[in-house]
């Protein structure tokens, strides 16, 4: 089989082949191994690949077809894991290309790839990400920058990069993002693909030795996908209680069905800047634009101010100080298995990070407590808001993709629209939701000059079905399959 008969097909429709017995998961993954070993180097996706591992997997999913096994919902289809806080036995484990720990190799599952793999994907690798995640870019000074498959000069928006660009290009159909900030939607918006980032509680998230660690903010696992229902499936294998998490959810949902609701008479609030951001103009009038495929599927669409009364920099930064304890946390965590990376290895982080660091290690309990404070602000509007609303839509990013940088340390915009923003995080305007914990997506909603541009949509607490369906009648009206034409004939 050619590899690029199966390079844009969805993760659905590998998976219905695979049971049909029209295709076998030994040359679905054959194809998908070459693909990646072809396009994989110009754009620097994929940090690590396990050929061998895969075809042996496959090998073991084609005899599970032959037997006649009952199987599972993506038997068969390739998929790969973040290198940031995510986990498979006997795979290298970087935190994101800390060049101290190239040659570390993780023992344990990260929940991500023990439930896609019960699932019946096959893992191939682990996928780019910028050191420690704490950026909305992807590049580190191990593996350099991922580049944006519909401009290879530009970067792929992080922190989950890697995969979001190898969504894009059609090297795999399925791919693990991680979120604290907008980690999974950033690099969907820039990249064109969908990133859902579900309700906190609906995916497992496994942190040692603190367990309550991912609360502060919200950080999850999820789905990167080229299609809604891949996501939806994706998020009911996912999904579900696990003892080692003591803050996830006892629930079980087909979100596969779930996503086919009408949102006929529902109330949207549309958000051109989350009160307080500066966005592109350009980016502004794509999504402006975009948000009105939900009045053609018969929902009311108008203007909403949420009511945030912290400028875009106030809010950023308690971002990044909230993010400290889990930073600190990792270190530790290292240091006690014998590696002091802070004591030792200095210069392998960049010099933004460390400024936080610094930071970090001087907060005092006065010092959350505030920051904690302005989290509840933010989560008091977008509640507020929700009394009024069944949906709030918003430009995903404020800025259009930027130019990779080649020291290892590509930032994002210092400036939207003349005013100053955090390089790391202040053009994004996802990292609110992570103080919340609602649910939210990045869907394509058009173009700039041949880049792509996300939508954001974000539901009630819980309400996961919601900005399913939503986003699956966007799809239906405004499809963008047709765009990764441009990745595809791009020169390799």
């Amino acid at each position: 089989m050619r590899e690029d008969e199966l390079a844009y097909a969805s993760a659905a429709e590998i998976a219905g082949r695979v049971r049909r017995r029209e295709v076998s998961p030994v040359e679905v993954m054959e194809a998908t191994l070459a693909r990646i070993e072809r396009r994989n180097p110009s754009l620097n996706a994929l940090i690590f690949t396990d050929p061998d591992g895969a075809m042996d997997n496959a090998r073991k999913a084609e005899a599970a077809v032959t037997r006649g096994d009952a199987l599972g919902p993506l038997h068969g289809v390739p998929s790969a894991i973040k290198d940031l806080f995510d986990f498979k036995p006997g795979w290298p484990a970087t935190f994101g290309g800390v060049r101290a720990l190239k040659d570390n190799i993780a023992h344990w599952y990260c929940p991500f790839a023990e439930r896609i793999e019960k699932a019946g994907a096959i893992l191939v690798g682990k996928t780019n990400a910028p050191v420690m995640g704490l950026r909305g870019t992807c590049d580190n000074p191990l593996f350099g920058p991922s580049r944006n498959p519909f401009d290879t000069s530009r970067n792929t928006g992080g922190s989950s990069g890697g995969s979001a660009a190898a969504v894009a290009d059609g090297l795999l159909p399925l791919a693990e993002g991680t979120d604290a900030g907008g980690s999974i939607r950033i690099p969907a918006a820039w990249c064109g693909v969908y990133g859902y980032k579900a309700s906190y509680g609906r995916i497992p998230v496994v942190i040692r030795p603190n367990a309550f660690a991912g609360d502060l903010p919200f950080v999850f696992e999820g789905p990167i996908t080229r299609t809604v229902e891949d996501a939806a499936i994706a998020l009911t294998a996912l999904s579900g209680y696990s003892p080692a998490d003591p803050l996830s959810l006892d629930e079980t949902i087909d979100f596969a069905v779930a996503m086919k609701r009408d949102i006929k008479g529902w109330k949207i609030g549309y958000s051109a800047d989350f009160d307080v951001f500066p966005v592109d103009p350009r980016i502004a009038a794509v999504v402006e634009k975009a948000v009105r495929a939900f009045e053609d599927a018969g929902a009311h669409v108008e203007p909403v101010t949420l009511g945030i009364k912290r400028s875009q920099r106030e809010l950023s930064d308690a971002w990044s100080r909230l993010m400290m304890p889990l930073n600190l946390g990792a270190f530790e965590a290292v240091k006690a298995a014998g590696l002091d990376l802070l004591a030792d290895h200095a210069e392998d982080f960049p010099p933004e990070y460390l400024h936080w660091i610094e930071i970090g290690k001087t907060m005092t309990i006065t010092d959350l407590n505030r920051d904690q404070a302005i989290r509840t602000e933010v989560y008091d509007a977008i509640q507020t808001a929700f009394s009024r609303y069944d949906l709030i839509v918003s430009p995903t990013l404020a800025s259009m993709p930027v130019k990779n940088r080649d020291d290892g340390n590509t930032v994002g915009p210092s400036e939207v629209n003349g005013e100053a923003v955090d390089p790391l995080i202040g053009w994004c305007l996802t990292y609110p939701v992570n103080f919340t914990g609602h649910p939210a997506a990045s869907i394509p909603a058009g173009e700039v000059d041949g880049l792509p541009v996300g939508m954001q949509i974000i539901g009630r607490r819980y309400a996961d079905a919601d900005v399913l369906a939503a986003s699956a009648a966007f799809e239906a009206l405004r499809p963008w399959a047709a765009r990764y034409a441009a990745c595809a004939r791009r020169p390799i």
